[in-house]
């Protein structure tokens, strides 16, 4: 059973889940999926990654060409996949993204993997739904520093993209090619970009020895300390907001000023409350992503462990807790999707 000061802190990130699904419900924006992923009823706090999702096939293929076409940027560099390498695990491995021109973002890519279960986009949660998302990078300055009627300029002249387009949107008259269907090919793409087939889907699905004993324990450490209280749900997060400190000061310790990425959801809402608050990124495939945090601070997923802890639980872990921890975590590796 979760200790009393355990309990407290689930009580107090409820709250926490209740008050960004109360926010979701006021900002977000007219462009949700077509196709939301309504997990099964389970009386688990996370459920298995199903094996496929229902999508629409046409739509795939021209976000898979889309999501590798460099021609999105303003000097035909920068791909999509040039962040979200698929043999990165959907990142880059880098603490701070690179966009046109070596222009180094700030903030840390985060994995375009199993996004379609995330409840928003982006660390600061702006994007309501991977539609909406897909154009912030074309439109970013550091990112791809273009804009629509560039790429679908580009587009255009492709020998192949408007005959794609059209047949995908057969009533779409002499303009094929518009902002809004790249971003639906784009997103369509994205969703099917899932990790099905991890071990410990596999224990949830009945198998007990998908999981080694120190990884089951590290299930249950997972659940006593109070780690499940944010990182829930299909994704092992990706389905609230929370405060980056709620144990500690962690950008007094970090050593770093603090600059505007490090406001989080501030910067979108504008309310003190949201000061330093990020979306929970997901855990699935942590282990292949590092570095992590929005800031790409920290190296290893040990340090990333113990720093949760500290931060976020008040708890500094003994070896073994943390070695079941990381166990458990890296059951959460699944089978990633091709590169084509």
């Amino acid at each position: 059973m979760p200790r009393p000061r355990a309990m407290l802190l689930l009580l107090i990130l409820g709250l926490a889940v209740w008050g960004g699904r109360a926010l979701f419900s006021r900002d977000v924006v007219n462009s949700a999926p077509a196709k939301p992923y309504t997990p099964p009823a389970t009386d688990q706090p996370i459920s298995p990654i199903p094996p496929r999702l229902q999508l629409d096939s046409r739509k795939v293929a021209l976000g898979r060409r889309l999501f590798h076409d460099p021609r999105l940027s303003h000097d035909d560099t920068i791909s999509c996949a040039s962040c979200h390498a698929l043999a990165k695990a959907g990142a880059d491995a880098r603490p701070l993204a690179l966009g046109i021109a070596g222009r180094r973002n700030t903030v840390n890519t985060p994995t375009v993997l199993n996004s379609g279960f995330n409840f928003r986009q982006f660390w600061d949660g702006r994007a309501a739904s991977l539609e909406e998302q897909a154009e912030g990078p074309i439109h970013n300055p550091v990112e791809m520093a273009s804009n629509w009627r560039e790429v679908i300029a580009k587009l255009q002249r492709d020998a192949d993209y408007p005959r794609e387009f059209a047949a995908i949107w057969p009533d779409a008259g002499a303009t094929p090619i518009t902002a809004a269907r790249i971003q639906a090919a784009l997103a369509e793409f994205e969703r099917g970009l899932i990790t099905p087939d991890a071990p410990f889907d596999r224990y949830l699905r009945g198998d007990e020895l998908a999981l080694s004993v120190q990884a089951r324990q590290g299930w249950e450490l997972f659940r006593n300390l109070g780690c499940i209280a944010c990182h829930q749900g299909v994704n092992v997060g990706g389905n609230m907001y929370a405060n980056l400190g709620v144990m500690g000061d962690y950008f007094a310790d970090r050593g770093k000023p603090v600059v505007k990425s490090d406001l989080g959801r501030y910067n979108v809402t504008g309310r003190e409350e949201d000061r330093h608050m990020f979306k929970v990124p997901s855990l699935r495939n942590v282990e292949r992503t590092a570095p992590y945090f929005h800031d790409g601070s920290i190296a290893t997923l040990e340090e990333a462990v113990d720093t949760m802890a500290r931060y976020q639980l008040g708890v500094r872990l003994k070896e073994e807790q943390r070695n079941a921890l990381l166990a458990f975590l890296r059951g959460l590796n699944g089978t990633l999707p091709e590169e084509p």
